[in-house]
């Protein structure tokens, strides 16, 4: 038997019920996290913890109690048993009406965990949507629910034969991926858009950044298309560390690349030594 914590108590997860007018269903009214379980515990929860209160307070909803989503997150994982897999935590604004319009009330708290993607693969292939993050827009550099978007981004990018989209901004700047960071490797120094790109700010993103020396630097979309650097990987919790193969169908000469290694590495030591990095 599965279990996920709804609203306060831990409950088999065919009978985890959230109301049809739940203004994260409704409307996408909500924030939330995925956080990698390793060992049976969650890799960096604080930051996750931290991460999900910025974006509540960006989408203009009650930040979440984040004691009440560590413990959840303890008592939900104990009680699932597994060692490995994937966390979501989700918090809306709750009971709302049919439209955009907020009521007031309490949110809606869900915690759940599943296992572990079984086709999780070495190497990942990106491609560019014409469409673009809005760097300006209301959210910003906020993890909420409202993923429509990315759906149809990763759903164009698979029609293509890749693993990843990679979006521009406004600016056709390189921005992120649909649920991934993006770091380009050239002439051996290890680039990233900065946070005024509209990218999330990534947990694993700033792991690497701290362990592995990454620059944060606007970056021309068509930089990036045009073979110009020499390696390029993506990060997420999920993800970890994993190189790109090839960017919009063409192949990169370097996959995995010495730096790209090195940074997976750092990486790879950060998670054996310490929960919460």
């Amino acid at each position: 038997m599965a279990l996920c914590y709804v609203n306060g108590s831990l409950v088999d997860e065919r009978d985890a019920n959230v109301s049809a007018l739940d203004h994260g269903f409704v409307v996408g009214d909500g924030v939330f996290e995925t956080v990698l379980l390793r060992s049976g515990r969650p890799f960096a929860l604080r930051r996750h913890l931290e991460r999900i209160t910025r974006s509540a307070v960006g989408l203009g909803i009650e930040p979440p109690d984040a004691e009440e989503l560590a413990r959840a997150t303890r008592e939900v994982v104990a009680a699932s048993g597994l060692a490995d897999g994937r966390i979501r935590i989700t918090v809306t604004d709750g009971i709302g009406p049919l439209g955009s319009a907020r009521l007031a009330g309490p949110r809606t708290v869900v915690v759940a965990v599943a296992p572990p993607d079984v086709d999780h693969r070495e190497h990942c292939s990106v491609a560019v949507p014409p469409w673009r993050r809005n760097e300006r827009g209301a959210l910003s550099g906020l993890k909420t629910t409202s993923y429509g978007e990315n759906v149809r981004a990763l759903s164009w990018a698979a029609e293509r034969g890749a693993d990843e989209a990679i979006f521009a901004n406004t600016r056709d700047e390189l921005c992120e991926g649909t649920g991934s960071n993006i770091f380009v490797v050239r002439a051996g120094v290890t680039l990233t858009p900065p946070l005024s790109s509209g990218c999330l700010a990534g947990v694993t993103r700033a792991l690497v950044i701290e362990t592995h020396g990454a620059v944060e630097r606007d970056l021309p979309i068509a930089e990036f298309r045009s073979g110009a650097i020499d390696e390029a990987f993506v990060t997420s919790s999920l993800r970890g560390v994993q190189p790109v193969a090839a960017i919009d169908g063409v192949p990169l000469a370097l996959c995995p690349g010495p730096v790209t290694e090195k940074a997976a590495e750092a990486y790879l030591a950060l998670l054996a030594a310490s929960d919460e990095p």
